[in-house]
């Protein structure tokens, strides 16, 4: 992981790329899930702030790509003849949104902020299973996806960047970086990418 803004404070446990691997059909079906909402997120921030010209077409291509990363997690599960599955609470995105803060700065400060450091414990994750999968074409996929999402948790920071001061965003970032390792810590290990 690179010694940037967007670093974790703490490591996924060990034993997460066990349960992972012991189950990969599942991890790949919330996968597609997590590539898929992460789209949704970026398209309604897209519509509740469109007021933010500057940062609507990064917001856009940053969409495009997350679209594209499902259709190409969609071609692995349908290879293995998985099918896609209702969404299911992801408690690990839940309780980072519940701490994002009123008012429209504020709030809009928070879900960027979380966008980043979900972004970033997915490409610490991807990190790992490409590390670990025997798999060449996963091995290849998720090689280039870890690079992807910690590209894109910065860009999340750099966009701030445009409209709020510096201190403004390190502090934010510091704290709900706390929170995410508090979260992480306690949570059930699955085959899920949180």
């Amino acid at each position: 992981m690179s010694k940037k803004s967007t670093d974790l404070l703490s490591s996924t446990d060990p034993e997460w790329i066990t349960t992972v691997l012991a189950n990969f059909d599942a991890f790949l079906i919330d996968h597609a899930s997590c590539e898929r909402k992460a789209n949704a997120m970026l398209m309604s921030m897209i519509v509740k702030y469109p007021d933010r010209q500057a940062i609507i077409p990064q917001l856009i291509e940053l969409a495009q790509e997350e679209l594209e990363h499902f259709a190409e997690t969609y071609a692995f599960m349908d290879k293995r003849n998985l099918l896609l599955t209702k969404d299911t609470p992801d408690p690990y995105v839940n309780q980072l949104l519940a701490a994002a803060r009123h008012g429209r700065n504020e709030r809009f400060i928070d879900r960027m902020l979380i966008a980043s450091v979900i972004e970033s414990r997915g490409a610490e994750r991807f990190r790992i299973v490409a590390e670990n999968i025997t798999d060449s074409a996963l091995v290849t996929f998720y090689e280039k996806l870890w690079k992807s999402e910690l590209k894109h948790a910065h860009i999340f920071i750099l966009l701030l960047k445009t409209e709020y001061e510096q201190e403004i965003i390190s502090q934010r970032h510091k704290e709900l970086l706390q929170l995410e390792a508090k979260i992480i810590a306690g949570l059930e290990l699955r085959p899920a990418l949180h």
